[in-house]
């Protein structure tokens, strides 16, 4: 049993990666040409570095419990996946046991 592992194009990659730095970079850039304290802009500086650490974390922390639950899906898959082969070869050798008690009797 084999799992391919989905991998991300790079046209996708590039997309992501510019997209959050620009997203970044101009949020930041905003920042400094706002005509407020310097004070105030490093209270909005920091918020923004704060809320992108936390997005980060929060979004390995998803994608860490998705790894997870896959993990144990694919352990629950092999179980059952071993149980019913072992129904199968014990069915198979009592319909054989089945069939060769049978054809004794039918000598007799």
């Amino acid at each position: 049993m084999t799992h391919d592992v989905p991998r991300d194009t790079a046209a996708w990659r590039f997309q992501v990666w510019a997209s959050f730095v620009l997203a970044f970079g101009t949020t930041l850039i905003g920042i400094a040409y706002l005509p407020i304290d310097p004070w105030m802009k490093g209270y909005l500086a920091m918020g923004v570095l704060f809320t992108t650490g936390s997005a980060f974390t929060l979004s390995k922390t998803i994608r860490d419990e998705h790894e997870a639950q896959r993990f144990l899906s694919r352990i629950s898959e092999a179980k059952a996946e071993r149980i019913l082969r072992e129904y199968e070869l014990n069915d198979g050798r009592a319909q054989a046991s089945a069939q060769g008690q049978g054809a004794a009797r039918v000598a007799s």
